[in-house]
Parts: structure tokens; sequence; C-alpha cells
């Protein structure tokens, strides 16, 4: 019988406090788990995403992510959580990389607030018209901008850029519609946002889990996607944002955007470590 020892997390905090940001779970050694386990792992947690810690010869550890569903290739706030699970661990310092199932992935640190460089983005139109997508989201067509974009920095997902922060909070997925969605690995994730002032923005993330559709507080990769979105759109640079999500489910989150003058895309925020636990049963 093998005790696994695993770190309860909160990211991309807001504010300092720690019941913010986006939960995540870390199990510090994942060997001898086989996939089957890891997924059960995961369901059992019920959080957005959980972890597991390899060792890696390419980068201070190998990564693997859970949903309670599936296993994800890359996702913004599980790789700043378990990047200060290694420092934690000592595996790290400050600056360090992780291998995940899109390649490595570099990380550092300023104190609390992490930071990753993205993958170089890629995009690709919808296939679902202006007046398709106001309606799987429950807005009218004057609510969607010009233009949304299927992006991948890491995962695929649609960016939706809306005309107000009234239409982010006023959206409501149409779970019947929403299937109608289908990215490149055959999922539905729709992010909507609202163009920044002041370099603010309010953005809401939905993705299926099982018939429902559930909304995150908290998406790095998909912020990640924003910066694709933004260069494909031939915005300005350097740009910095400041996004905030998880409002409308009571999980008010920060996350920072940055793509400088050579088009990296970086994503900051805040790790908090709340507990720390053991299972006993592998």
């Amino acid at each position: 019988m093998t005790t696994r020892h695993y770190r309860l997390l909160n990211v991309f905090t807001q504010g300092g406090r720690a019941l913010s940001g986006n939960a995540l779970c870390v199990f510090e050694d994942g060997l001898g788990l086989d996939d089957a386990t890891m997924q059960a792992l995961a369901r059992q947690f019920n959080l957005s995403e959980t972890t597991f810690l390899l060792p890696s010869s390419v980068a201070n550890a190998r990564v693997r992510i859970f949903t309670p569903s599936y296993e994800l290739p890359f996702a913004g706030h599980p790789t700043l959580g378990t990047a200060a699970v290694c420092r934690a661990l000592g595996l790290a310092q400050d600056t360090l990389s992780l291998e995940m199932n899109v390649g490595v992935v570099p990380v550092c640190a300023q104190g609390e607030r992490w930071t990753l460089s993205a993958p170089a983005p890629s995009w690709r139109e919808p296939e679902l018209t202006r007046a398709q997508l106001a309606r799987l989201l429950g807005l009218s067509e004057a609510d969607v901008l010009e233009r949304p974009l299927w992006v991948r920095t890491g995962s695929e997902q649609l960016i939706v850029p809306l005309a107000s922060e009234s239409a982010v909070r006023r959206t409501v997925v149409q779970p019947g519609a929403f299937n109608e969605l289908r990215s490149a690995d055959g999922a539905a994730m729709a992010y909507v946002f609202a163009l920044p002032a002041a370099q603010r923005a309010v953005a809401r993330f939905f993705f299926p889990q099982g018939t429902s559709v559930l909304e995150d507080p908290a998406t790095g990769s998909a912020c990640a996607n924003l910066g694709g979105w933004w260069l494909a759109m031939g915005r300005a640079l350097p740009c910095d944002l400041v996004i905030s999500q998880g409002e409308q489910i009571g999980r008010a989150s920060s996350l920072y955007l940055n793509i400088d003058l050579d088009r990296q895309i970086r994503v900051s925020g805040e790790v908090i470590e709340l507990g720390r636990g053991s299972l006993v049963q592998f």
C-alpha cells in the first residue's frame, strides 16, 4: 500500500483572498498510477483539474492534468499551481520548466505570483455564424463583435468578443445548442469577454461536464488564447491586461495577460496553498 500525498491550492486569487481563484489538487508523486486511476482520483476530488507530478528527463517535472471527465494537454491554473508545488518540494526554484502533453512550458515566479509562457498560437474561423453563436450564448447578434475565433496555445477554445461587460454578464449558455460547438479536440468550450477599458477586461468561460455546461472561475489557457486572438486581430503591442473572471459564480479571480513586442504570450496569477493531505489506498 502506497501513501499518496496531495496539496490543495487556489490559483489566480484576487486581492490576496485565500478563498478566491480556481481550486486545484496536486498529487506530489504520480509514479505507479495508471491513467484510469488518475482519472478516478480527479473525479473523486471533483475540482476543475487535478494534476500528478512525475519525473522528467527534459524539465523539472512532468505534469499530467485531469478534469473530472478527461485529460487535458495543457491548462493555465494547473500549470501555475503545480509549479508552486514543485518549488515547495525543492524540485526547482523561482524559474523552472514543466513537461506537458503540449511540450515543455517555462514558468517563473516573483514571490507568490507565477507566470507561464504560452506556446505560440494558431487560430481558425468558427463554423457557426455570429447569429448562431449569439443564440447559443443567449444573446442578441448585436452583442457579438467581430471576430470570434478558435484559438489554440495549448487547448483549442472558441474566443468570442462581446460588445459590453453587460453582455458578458448576461450570457446564458443554451446547453442543447452549446453542443453544436466542436473544437479540433471534439470539446465544446467558449470564452466570452468584453474588449478592455483602461487595460481591464471581464471574461467568462463555459465548458461541458457530462450533460451539463459549467462555468470556470479562472481559466489560464483561455487567457493565453485571448492573447492569441489579440495577435490574430493585429492589435497594438505590447499588451498588458488585467482580466476579472468568476464573479457570476461567487469565485472572483484575477488573471494577468502580457504580450510583448516579440509576440510572446504570458499569463500570470497569484497562488495560495490551502492545505495538505494523503490517501492511503493507492
